[in-house]
């Protein structure tokens, strides 16, 4: 490593939604804000990964995107080609950039061996460098059963115990543990390090900048689903409240997201219309400026909506999925607990009555902040300060090197 060019390779699959890559993006930007002259790389499947902006120093390989379908299976996303094709380019393509890139640090994204095990290669190989090789895990995965189900069939643990040399937990300690009720060894185990929430803020660009319209003066509820694919029945929900006019009830902004079906969106854009105080917004890359200006949320649970939440500390609505995993649920259990937010099962949907007496209720409530649960967002600046620390390592260790030479 140069003393003045540190390096970090990011891994992010990304076969749908936004989660990952907004997670990895938010890591880089933090990092080379930090560092001043370390420059990150994003490895991202995300087909919408242009669509953000980032910080000098913090770029992206796009690798060719693959979806998810409902069988579990996956297949290429653009492509004419078979799965096993487009996987053995991502592949080619992921450990070529690693060689070339030659990383100080490699941080993967909650899947230990990648997307079907595509970036066991490069974790081998870097194995063999002085590269630091770090897993990412959000704060939850999934429930035990799944989780080891899905581990055992993977065959991660080998990865876990003699690849990785540190796990990095992207949560505080004592709220959610990923790896609660998994039979891991305490080689593993000794690996993890809590790091709190990523917190959010306002981009520089908006920060002197007015409230984004439609809700420029009056207060609003932010109704966001994330990416949106699975967000269909929670809007629905929602717009059955305003549609009912059961109880006044605050102006409500609707943020669909990029992968909401083509055909619900319409669907909700067309009600909308019929609703003086509800409008929607298909996208926005920049979502930080509506959250911030708005009186409440209304989320699913997923990670990055969380941060937000509590980064903007917003009273909250939160209505998670259980399928195909029940990451959100146990997240939003666990925050309720901590007294940070309110959950609204989505068993109970359609349940309008219901709906509406939350939305009513919900400018009042109280923010997170007020739960004082500590370290809840002090991830980025955790990282920061490990990642110093790892830099500071490699300098010494590199320094007799530099000498002999």
């Amino acid at each position: 490593m140069s003393s003045t060019t540190p390096k970090i390779l990011i891994y992010s699959h990304d076969s749908f939604g936004l989660g990952h890559l907004r997670r990895c993006r938010a890591i880089a930007q933090s990092l080379v804000g930090d560092f001043s002259t370390l420059s990150v790389l994003i490895l991202s499947g995300s087909p919408i990964i242009g669509s953000f902006e980032f910080r000098s120093r913090v770029d992206f390989v796009r690798i060719p995107g693959v979806i998810k379908l409902r069988n579990g299976e996956y297949t290429p996303l653009s492509l004419h080609i078979n799965i096993d094709q487009t996987l053995a380019i991502r592949s080619s393509i992921i450990e070529h950039t690693a060689e070339v890139f030659d990383p100080d640090i490699f941080i993967v994204d909650k899947e230990p061996t990648g997307l079907r095990g595509e970036v066991l290669g490069t974790l081998e190989a870097l194995k063999k460098t002085d590269t630091r090789l770090v897993l990412g895990l959000r704060d939850v995965m999934d429930d035990p059963e799944t989780l080891t189900e899905e581990w055992d069939r993977k065959n991660v643990y080998p990865a876990l115990e003699d690849l990785y040399d540190e796990i990095w937990v992207y949560g505080p300690e004592g709220i959610c543990d990923p790896l609660d009720g998994i039979d891991v060894s305490p080689k593993i185990t000794d690996k993890l390090r809590y790091t709190g929430y990523l917190r959010r803020s306002l981009p520089k660009s908006a920060e002197d900048q007015p409230a984004p319209a439609p809700f420029e003066e009056e207060p609003y509820i932010l109704v966001t689903p994330g990416g949106g694919g699975d967000g269909v029945e929670m809007v629905d929900w929602v717009m059955r409240a305003y549609e009912a006019r059961q109880r006044p009830l605050f102006p409500a902004l609707i943020v669909l997201g990029p992968f909401m079906p083509a055909a619900a969106a319409a669907d909700f854009t067309e009600r909308a219309e019929h609703l003086r105080d509800v409008e929607v917004l298909r996208f926005t890359p920049q979502i930080e400026p509506y959250l911030a200006n708005a009186t409440a949320i209304v989320g699913m649970g997923g990670y990055n909506t969380f941060c937000e939440i509590l980064s903007f500390d917003k009273p909250t609505l939160m209505v998670p999925r259980v399928v195909p995993r029940r990451e959100q649920a146990i997240r939003a259990e666990r925050a309720e607990q901590s007294n940070l937010l309110k959950v609204l099962p989505i068993e109970r949907y359609p349940d309008v009555d219901l709906m509406a007496e939350a939305l009513s209720e919900l400018p009042q409530m109280a923010p997170p902040s007020t739960a004082g649960v500590d370290n809840l967002l002090g991830g980025l600046d955790v990282i920061g300060q490990r990642v110093g620390d790892i830099f500071a390592e490699r300098q010494e260790t590199l320094a007799p090197k530099l000498v002999n030479f």
